[in-house]
């Protein structure tokens, strides 16, 4: 239900168009309405915290203070509520400055597009909660090395599975390791919080060593009820530099009967590395042996078309920025599209990450893209879940292709 007591303040320098969107707002019901034509004059609203807005549809481009310092200025003055933005600067330039808004962590309902019209903006304005209904900010607790290394010696470290489906006949045929630390006070630590710590301090190696032996187990134990699957698992760059780790992780497909064929190994160059010879050569072993490798998060970071042209990728994985919401994006979709073309000329199996919704998955699947991975089809979960999930996977997919599909 909408609050009609929502203060809002229109922001923009064309007189007319700040008219129109003041009778606009009051149109909608909304009767708490400021405008201004300068950033300054709004500005000095919030010297009376009464008279703070608690929504502001902001132009982009305005002289003196454009919107983009506006937004700075909001932020100096701890502004908790939201934004649209409504300009007739082009998408990619609403885009930026939305991007710009929610790196300063102010709430974006979204953006439209000059002349605004009034069934656009009463959907934004209704997507608003206000600070009160918005979840706290939870500050994540950080870990030191000596924590992890305890964590790694006590197996306390667990891994988690998310299905990978192949977008043509809904097929579940792999899933990826995410590995989490069930922590004794803290309960379900996500990597995010100790990934980091373990590539500082010297401990990815012993990390990855764990995750990658309770990988090969679960999928021999798979495998032996009858469930092939792929198992993806992520390798840090910091694992490559160790001669060794070929040979090791050979055995652990000897000792666990896994064929090689069976595990993709997923890079993520997370930073630049001086000397690519070590991870060159552990790589290209790795293929030569017929395991499976995979360029991660691909278009993100340190991910580039020299690492394509460099190392023996079977898979590419387009990262989750640009997947989900491509299918409104014209930036997105032309980005999407540019991967997948490019994998395809090389021969490359591609994997969209951050298939979120409906929508995405229509989007990924009507592209042509070969894989999806998302919370639309599984979050991630623990491995004696996973057989009953495909169970009713295989259902509700089956029964979404009946309805879609004409009777014949």
């Amino acid at each position: 239900m909408n609050d009609f007591t929502i203060k809002i303040l229109a922001l923009d320098d064309d007189p007319f168009l700040l008219k129109m969107h003041g009778h606009m707002v009051a149109n909608l019901g909304y009767h708490a309405v400021t405008t201004c034509e300068s950033g300054y004059a709004a500005l000095e609203l919030f010297a009376n915290p009464n008279e703070s807005p608690d929504l502001i549809l902001l132009d982009i481009n305005m002289p003196e203070m454009d919107g983009l310092e506006f937004i700075r200025r909001l932020v100096e003055r701890n502004f908790n509520g939201s934004l649209i933005l409504v300009s007739g600067e082009d998408e990619r330039m609403r885009q930026a400055a939305e991007k710009l808004a929610r790196a300063h962590k102010i709430d974006v309902l979204g953006h439209l597009h000059k002349p605004v019209t009034p069934a656009g903006l009463a959907e934004l304005i209704g997507k608003w909660t206000g600070p009160s209904q918005s979840k706290p900010r939870v500050e994540k607790r950080t870990y030191g090395a000596a924590e992890l290394r305890s964590a790694i010696t006590n197996g306390e470290l667990v891994n988690y599975y998310q299905p990978k489906v192949l977008t043509g006949t809904g097929r579940v045929m792999g899933v990826e390791t995410l590995v989490r630390w069930r922590h004794p006070q803290d309960g379900m630590v996500f990597p995010d919080q100790f990934i980091g710590v373990a590539e500082a301090h010297g401990l990815i190696d012993d990390l990855t060593r764990v995750v990658l032996t309770d990988a090969f187990t679960q999928s021999a134990l798979w495998r032996e009820s009858g469930l092939m699957l792929q198992v993806s698992v992520n390798l840090s760059m910091d694992n490559l530099m160790s001669m060794d780790f070929v040979d090791w992780v050979v055995g652990l497909a000897v000792k666990s009967g896994v064929p090689p064929q069976m595990m993709v190994l997923e890079v993520t160059e997370t930073r630049l590395m001086e000397d690519l010879r070590t991870p060159l050569e552990i790589l290209t072993r790795l293929r030569l042996k017929r395991f499976r490798l995979s360029i991660d998060d691909y278009g993100i970071g340190n991910s580039t078309l020299a690492q394509l042209r460099d190392l023996p990728f079977d898979e590419l994985k387009i990262d989750q920025s640009f997947v989900h919401g491509a299918c409104n994006s014209e930036k997105l979709w032309a980005m999407f599209d540019s991967c997948l073309s490019l994998a395809k000329q090389l021969k490359m199996e591609v994997v969209a990450e951050g298939v979120e919704d409906q929508a995405d998955w229509d989007f990924v699947r009507n592209r042509g893209c070969d894989i999806a991975q998302g919370y639309f089809i599984a979050k991630p979960m623990p491995a004696a879940e996973l057989p009953a999930w495909i169970e009713s996977w295989n259902q509700a997919f089956s029964n979404l292709r009946k309805r879609i599909e004409p009777f014949h």
